[in-house]
């Protein structure tokens, strides 16, 4: 079976290129929490289009993963320690390994980074790429579930885009919920401005 075959390829070089042994295991388990961060910096850089795409990312985040939890419900596949001999570098429940919700959550929201700020969104692709690799080498998926994953992302983002962009009623309802925010959150700063002071 060729994802198999691409599965043992990959994950062999953990084997072998121990040395980059630390750096797929931070890939596999921390580093989405840099995805987090970066929702996090264009929410407070406080800017209209920030806000719409961080709304954007997290919805399809959201929408990504309750379809791959559908889907791994449906077609369940076991993870490649369960059914072979694996490197396998981090520790991961025996639950379902197709698609992959890393790969789906990250590629979502750097997709959804991508469509609102081009240059930048090249990097969080590619930091989402590597999330998705590294789960293959440290041993909890086949190549086939973080390309499902990312699929799966990048679908939810694109649509949560063009549905945001072309149907004016969803677009209101998401602008008037930061409206109701940003006047909470201009309530709160000044007070702590005045404390200041």
């Amino acid at each position: 079976m060729l994802d198999y075959q691409v599965f043992q390829w990959i994950n062999d070089l953990a084997g072998k290129g121990t040395f980059l042994n630390p750096i797929m295991r931070f890939f596999a388990e921390d580093a989405q929490y840099f995805l987090f961060l970066g929702i996090l910096v264009y929410w407070f850089t406080r800017t209209r289009d920030h806000r719409i795409m961080v709304a954007e990312a997290l919805i399809s985040a959201a929408v990504g993963l309750g379809i791959s939890g559908l889907i791994g419900d449906f077609f369940y596949r076991d993870r490649p320690f369960i059914t072979h001999s694996v490197h396998q570098l981090i520790q991961h429940a025996a639950n379902a390994s197709f698609p992959s919700d890393h790969a789906t959550a990250a590629f979502a929201i750097a997709m959804a980074f991508f469509l609102g700020r081009r240059r930048e969104g090249k990097l969080w692709l590619v930091f989402a790429g590597l999330i998705a690799f590294s789960r293959v080498w440290t041993g909890v998926h086949y190549p086939t579930d973080v390309m499902a994953g990312a699929g799966l992302g990048i679908l939810s983002a694109c649509g949560i885009h063009m549905l945001l962009t072309r149907w004016a009623l969803v677009h209101k309802f998401i602008g008037l919920c930061i409206d109701v925010y940003e006047k909470a959150e201009h309530k709160v700063l000044p007070k702590k401005r005045s404390q200041l002071d």
